[in-house]
């Protein structure tokens, strides 16, 4: 491709992000620095939707009512309903359903997800292949490992369930309602209802160690 077709389609790309942002605007959606905002050509937002300077915003996305977008977020595929928080610095895949009142915090990645009312996913986690539940709390750190190598497997959080920080979710599994993970648990089995699961060795203490010296 010459230069002088790469300059066109760049200067056809900049006037088209100019107009669907001038679109945007125009129906109230509060863009923060708009010419650090990049949108598609089918991108729907509600009422009251803010969006912070850095964020891209791939095809297939419906922003819902109230919702606030935080920097450097990428989404794609995405059903975001009302009164939900995204980011800083996540990364909403396709398949990805985001009820009211949910939380998805910073460098958490979700694909192929359905995250239910007033559930919070905050920090550094992967939701891969998931239903979570109402009301569940995901700990820092926490991964659905969703992939063998060769199959993917689904995990299902229900209502209620808290998972510890630092815990890895080994699919196909369910957690039912009400049911807690201890932090730092690798979890292979359904937990079942009411119950704690927690997966830990034991802390091992020697009492006046002495480090080896370097020769």
């Amino acid at each position: 491709m010459n230069t002088n077709i790469k300059l066109k389609k760049a200067n056809a790309y900049r006037i088209n992000q100019e107009k669907l942002r001038d679109k945007a605007l125009s129906k109230g959606v509060n863009l923060i620095a708009p010419e650090t905002i990049f949108l598609s050509n089918d991108t729907t937002f509600g009422k009251n939707v803010t969006v912070e300077p850095y964020v891209v915003i791939g095809a297939k996305v419906k922003i819902g009512d109230n919702t606030y977008i935080k920097s450097f977020t990428h989404i794609e595929g995405t059903r975001i309903e009302k009164n939900v928080v995204v980011g800083p610095y996540a990364r909403l895949r396709p398949g990805t359903i985001l009820k009211s009142n949910t939380k998805i915090g910073n460098f958490v990645e979700t694909k192929k997800s359905s995250i239910n009312t007033n559930s919070k996913v905050n920090h550094l986690s992967y939701i891969g292949d998931t239903t979570i539940g109402k009301n569940s709390n995901i700990g820092a750190g926490t991964i659905t490992c969703n992939y063998d190598g060769f199959n993917k497997f689904k995990t299902k959080i229900s209502d209620n369930v808290f998972v510890g920080s630092n815990s890895a979710l080994i699919a196909p599994v369910k957690l039912e309602k009400n049911s807690i993970i201890g932090a730092g648990s690798v979890i292979s089995k359904n937990v079942k209802k009411s119950s704690l699961a927690i997966t830990r060795s034991s802390q091992i203490e020697v009492k006046n160690y002495k480090r080896k010296k370097k020769k």
